[in-house]
């Protein structure tokens, strides 16, 4: 019995010592994939960490300020990041990403930071706005100075001072760029202009255009018709 144990005892440990041993981390640069036992041999690109949000949405023009990332080797000295912002552009809409990198003897590590630039309410709330367009003076008389300010919701729209001399306030929404002015009325005391608008934002947020479709009930001066106006920040 005593040579039975001794025999299994010798067996085992050459089963143990057969063991093939090598990196078995799979966050290491050289893994071993056949190493059943580590054996310390691991090594590591630095850990990169991306400060702040990794992902966030700023309106056109909005203000950012860059949190930028932070490295560190296995042993939790520090690693220079590069940043690489070039192509983003906060003043035009898109999707951007601003990458870091940080390298040691191992390799380098990369990241990157979602921006998504969009038109939001800051964008058509300021400053001043004028307008030109194909509209007949008579029966839908834009006014050229008119002044637009948020309207209900985050998306809202409210462009007061609507019409020469009746004035009037037409709303509707903002969504991603294109622009809509629901069916509405402007009462003129003689009249009614009934009217509604598609329109788009370009990309920079300095320039919409709607395409009127309007009825002025007055009587002599009204009429039916299309027309586009062009608003254009001042």
């Amino acid at each position: 019995m005593k040579k039975i144990f001794f025999t299994l005892a010798i067996l085992s440990l050459a089963m143990t010592s057969c063991k093939k041993k090598g990196c078995t981390d799979a966050t290491a640069t050289n893994r071993n994939a056949k190493a059943k036992k580590d054996d310390g041999s691991c090594l590591y690109r630095p850990f990169l960490t991306i400060n702040g949000q990794a992902q966030m949405t700023i309106n056109v023009g909005g203000a950012y300020s860059d949190a930028g990332a932070t490295a560190v080797n296995k042993d939790g000295s520090s690693v220079v990041v590069s940043t690489d912002s070039s192509s983003f552009n906060k003043n035009q809409t898109g999707v951007y990403y601003i990458n870091y990198a940080a390298a040691n003897v191992n390799g380098t590590t990369t990241g990157s930071r979602k921006i998504t630039v969009v038109v939001g309410a800051s964008n058509w709330t300021s400053p001043t706005w004028a307008v030109s367009s194909t509209c007949s003076g008579t029966s839908f008389p834009l006014s050229t100075s008119p002044v637009i300010s948020a309207g209900a919701g985050a998306n809202g729209i409210s462009i007061d001072n609507m019409f020469n001399l009746v004035g009037g306030t037409a709303s509707g929404t903002v969504n991603g760029t294109a622009i809509s002015l629901p069916n509405q009325t402007i009462n003129i005391t003689v009249g009614d202009i009934i009217f509604s608008g598609i329109g788009t934002m370009n990309a920079t947020a300095t320039q919409f255009q709607v395409t009127y479709t309007y009825d002025n009930t007055t009587p002599l001066i009204g009429g039916n018709g299309t027309c586009v106006a062009i608003y254009d920040k001042q």
